[in-house]
């Protein structure tokens, strides 16, 4: 399962998030925490059910090397891509496959995104003016719907 994380910034209404989180337990204990300043959804971020369009950016922090396979992180782009208002911005950032990396998750789910491959899967969910910046062991990104 994929977690995945939606924001939207209003300006007139402050702060507000939705967040689709896999793990019961926590959802309940976020959803506790923040009340109502988000929305915490028990759910899987590779489906998460949302409207279409209706986010003006999805992120992803830190969590992507924890979906299980390339095809289903691709199903995530996807759903990114779904749920965001065109001009919408997707952006993330996670660790970069080392051996390092690999010694902490030993026994956990460990798929790293290859971030020279990273602009190409996500042009083929349909974003745009991709951005991939690698430095100190850890990658960031930025895609556009257009």
């Amino acid at each position: 399962m994929a977690m995945n994380i939606c924001h939207r910034l209003c300006c007139s209404s402050g702060y507000w998030a939705k967040t689709v989180e896999p793990q019961g337990a926590l959802a309940q204990r976020l959803q506790s925490k923040y009340g109502d300043r988000a929305r915490i959804i028990h759910g899987d971020g590779a489906d998460t059910g949302l409207p279409t369009a209706d986010f003006s950016s999805v992120v992803c922090f830190t969590m992507m090397h924890h979906v299980p396979t390339p095809p289903v992180q691709n199903q995530l782009f996807a759903e990114a891509f779904r749920v965001l208002q065109p001009g919408g911005i997707f952006a993330g950032s996670d660790g970069v496959d080392s051996i390092p990396f690999r010694i902490a998750h030993f026994r956990d789910t460990c798929n790293p995104l290859d971030p020279q491959l990273l602009p190409d899967r996500l042009a083929r969910a349909g974003f745009v003016d991709v951005e991939v910046e690698v430095k100190h062991g850890e990658q960031r990104w930025r895609a556009v719907k257009p």
